[in-house]
C-alpha cells in the first residue's frame, strides 16, 4: 500500500517520526512536505497535495496528516473528491472511522498526540478493512452522490 504524508511545521518532527516507523514496517511511503522546516508554512499547501493523491486513487492509497491540532488538514483534505479524511484521537476512534466510514486519510493533531499513541493510532488506520456490509457500502456511496452534488 502507499502511504502519502504530508505535514507543517507544526507536524514536521512527528511526520519524520512517522515516516521511519511506516519504513521500518515495510510500507512505501512518499513525504510530500515539508521537505524543511519552515514556520511560515501553511498547511492548506500539504494536505491538498496529499489530498490530490488520495483524491487519484482512493482505493489503494492512504494518507496522513499531521498539523499542530490536526484539524486544520483534516478540514482542507476533505475539500477533495473522494477523499474521506478524520481526525485521529484514539486507536479504537480510528478503528471505526476505518471500519464503518472507509477514511482514507488520517489526521493526527501533534500538539496533543504522543509519537507511540500516534504508531497505534496509525496501525490501527492501516491494518483495519472497510465493512463491507450493504449499510455502510451504502452510506458510503451517499458521500460520494454529495460530492458529485456540489454546486
Amino acid at each position: 500500500m502507499l502511504i502519502y504524508l504530508g505535514a507543517d511545521h507544526r507536524g514536521f518532527n512527528l511526520k519524520k517520526s512517522v515516516s521511519d516507523f511506516l519504513r521500518n514496517k515495510g510500507y512505501e511511503v512518499v513525504d510530500l512536505g515539508n521537505q524543511n522546516y519552515d514556520e511560515n508554512d501553511d498547511y492548506v499547501d500539504f494536505a491538498g497535495e496529499v489530498a490530490k493523491k488520495i483524491s487519484a486513487d482512493s482505493e489503494n492509497r492512504r494518507g496522513i496528516l499531521i498539523c499542530g491540532s490536526g484539524v486544520g488538514v483534516d478540514i482542507a483534505a476533505n475539500k477533495f473528491r473522494g477523499v474521506r479524511s478524520a481526525l485521529g484521537i484514539s486507536a479504537d476512534q480510528v478503528y471505526e472511522a476505518r471500519r464503518d466510514d472507509d477514511v482514507n486519510i488520517l489526521s493526527i493533531a501533534a500538539d496533543f498526540t504522543a509519537e507511540s499513541d500516534a504508531q497505534k493510532i496509525i496501525e490501527t488506520f492501516l491494518e483495519t478493512p472497510f465493512r463491507e456490509e450493504e449499510k455502510y457500502r451504502r452510506r458510503r456511496d451517499k458521500l460520494t452522490q454529495l460530492e458529485e452534488n456540489l454546486p
